[in-house]
């Protein structure tokens, strides 16, 4: 259903839908069904690597998708490409899978994300890094697009992801996407300097 929703949502001229592995694949699926463009499989994923948003450096998140994708050159060569992924965190690994689709020869990069910008951290138990280091919470959609690399770049809607997840009574967190969390947060710096003074 995200897949479905975001076709219609974020259209685009393309001659085919290819996910970024495994994450995307499930919107994919349904982006090519919504659009009637051809799905494929062209970016080969290693599954020795494990997710390279939560490395601890940039140098080994680089290396990380360098050995974790391998792109079908045959498949890509001069087509126009709508990649499919299930979010952008930093941003850092959307741009080298974007350069990699150019590199075997796609024409045009269409990056289409299934979840709205991710702008907040989750601290119920998804490692994603501390707001500053937050692509979306820090530009614009276009300021995302250029910096990736992209000939265009959507994200799925608010509304739609609800759809999509079937939260009619809006019972669901969506902190990461608004900011809004369901719980009150406490700043740990300061938890721990009052703890010190009463001791």
């Amino acid at each position: 259903m995200l897949g479905r929703l975001l076709a219609r949502e974020c259209p685009a001229e393309a001659d085919l839908v290819v996910p970024v592995p495994d994450s995307g694949v499930s919107a994919a699926i349904g982006y090519s069904a919504e659009s009637g463009l051809p799905f494929r499989q062209a970016l080969i994923r290693n599954h020795y690597v494990g997710r390279t948003f939560i490395e601890p450096s940039q140098a080994i998140r680089d290396l990380g998708v360098r050995m974790k994708l391998n792109p079908v050159r045959y498949l890509l060569e001069g087509k126009s490409v709508v990649l499919v992924d299930d979010s952008i965190v930093r941003g850092t690994t959307s741009r080298k899978i974007v350069r990699m689709v150019r590199q075997a020869g796609a024409r045009e990069v269409h990056l289409r994300i299934s979840c709205p910008p991710t702008i907040s951290p989750c601290f119920y138990g998804i490692d994603t890094p501390i707001k500053s280091e937050l692509i979306a919470a820090n530009h614009s959609v276009e300021e995302i697009r250029k910096f990736v690399e992209a000939d265009s770049l959507g994200y799925l809607s608010m509304a739609a992801l609800r759809q999509a997840v079937g939260d009619d009574k809006h019972e669901f967190c969506y902190a990461c996407y608004s900011g809004n969390y369901p719980t009150e947060l406490v700043n740990i710096d300061e938890l721990m300097s009052a703890k010190t003074r009463r001791l």
